[in-house]
């Protein structure tokens, strides 16, 4: 699964030269020759480096006292590199990255710094969900510069032939509500003669059913099954049996060509995919990159449920022998106005802070989506957004939910066996 990377184009360099001549403290702190603090930062991505780089506006160039020690790691190698490290104290990061795929696990670990305080500072002007997503029993421990929610990405053209519009109010109309997406999807399929898939693969749907969920996975210790998995299950059962998406999945060859108008059915005959589930970055980093032939021929709205994806916290280690250049740090990265007005107009990412995007919202245009302000609908779209049923067990769960339904789904098992299956498997290697 691709992760949002939204790189600063003027911060090309991903980290900041070492600085020389310094003694360093256990848990990561270092103090310098010539007396300034600073600070070891770790993340997954170049996009912290180049928020500490940016010329101008940079942490580097607004706080000069501060010096810093920046290490970028893969991200498939970052848990392995920071775990370690957190949990003997020698040699931890002051401040870090944490993606949203492992960003609970940190959280609920017992090892940040607390940062209540901070939290306190600036709750009235930051989005909700994030800050959910970074706290724990009552505290904030890691904070988010960036919103990422959902959208429904179309096509213009398909729209206008099947459907008579292209117009985002008109379109989301068709797609207000799970059920009403069901019934489009399968209007879409007769209006077309088969031809045009709402959907290249009902995997695309996962994140709007669980962003649907009134309950998380783990409730009092025990694995719970929402009733919008069970539905999004049945879901991809209905599809697979009636025909209703392109028979490809998530980043697969299939998948991008959907996008580009050569998907196939196993046939050989063409087929035509009228549209894609993904986040704020998923435009800049999937459409505008890997179906640039049909730009100006997309446009979004909401979708049938709110949901987010991907998306980046900082935190600090809970020994950090600086704490106070930790959490400004983080405060400036996540939170300040002047910063985050730069970055989001250098890079287009979504902000979460209310003040900047209510600044800048207004004078998007996005010649992609044929010219729709897309950051002023994402902006809206992030405060209906739910985070809190994010649990650090998510992504390990998921990854066997998504066996059982695709083991349902292609008939491979009945309902209650692949059901069974989940729960044993939930059981024997997570204990729940």
């Amino acid at each position: 699964m691709k992760k949002s990377r939204i790189i600063l184009g003027i911060a090309a360099c991903a980290a900041l030269a070492l600085v020389t001549g310094c003694k360093k403290d256990n848990g990561g702190a270092a103090s310098s020759d010539s007396g300034k603090t600073k600070l070891q930062v770790w993340s997954f991505t170049d996009e912290i480096g180049g928020f500490i780089d940016a010329e101008g506006y940079g942490f580097k160039a607004t706080h000069p006292n501060i010096e810093v020690e920046y290490t970028m790691t893969p991200t498939d190698q970052f848990p392995s590199k920071l775990d370690p490290v957190l949990a003997s104290g020698n040699g931890a990061p002051d401040v870090f990255g944490l993606e949203d795929a492992f960003v609970r696990k940190y959280i609920e670990s017992g090892l940040l710094l607390p940062l209540d305080d901070l939290y306190a500072e600036v709750k009235d002007k930051m989005a909700d969900y994030p800050m959910k997503v970074g706290s724990y029993n009552g505290h904030v421990y890691g904070m988010s510069w960036q919103v990422a929610p959902g959208a429904m990405f179309y096509r213009r053209s398909y729209a206008k032939k099947y459907w008579g519009t292209d117009d985002p109010v008109e379109v989301q109309k068709k797609v207000a509500d799970l059920d009403t997406f069901m019934a489009t999807a399968r209007q879409l399929l007769k209006d077309s003669d088969g031809k045009c898939k709402i959907v290249s693969t009902s995997g695309d749907l996962f994140m709007p059913y669980k962003g649907a969920r009134k309950k998380p996975w783990v409730v009092d210790d025990k694995l719970y099954i929402d009733p919008a998995m069970d539905d999004y299950m049945e879901m991809a059962k209905i599809f697979y049996d009636e025909g209703l998406d392109g028979r490809t999945s998530q980043w697969a060859e299939g998948w991008y060509a959907g996008m580009n108008d050569t998907l196939v059915d196993e046939k050989g005959n063409p087929l035509e995919v009228m549209c894609y589930f993904l986040p704020t970055w998923g435009l800049h980093y999937v459409l505008k990159q890997d179906a640039s032939k049909t730009s100006g021929d997309w446009a979004m709205c909401a979708g049938p449920a709110p949901y987010r994806w991907g998306g980046t916290w900082i935190a600090a280690y809970k020994g950090t022998k600086q704490p106070e250049a930790a959490k400004e740090m983080i405060r400036y990265l996540a939170t300040d106005d002047g910063f985050l007005e730069g970055m989001a107009l250098a890079s287009g990412d979504v902000v979460g802070n209310f003040n900047v995007q209510n600044k800048i919202k207004d004078n998007f245009s996005e010649p992609y989506l044929g010219g729709q302000n897309h950051y002023a609908q994402f902006c809206e779209m992030s405060k209906t957004v739910d985070g809190s049923l994010t649990q650090g067990t998510d992504q390990q769960i998921e990854a066997l939910w998504s066996e059982a339904v695709t083991a349902y789904a292609m008939g491979e098992k009945s309902k209650e066996d692949a059901l069974n299956g989940f729960k044993q498997q939930v059981e024997t290697t997570m204990g729940l």
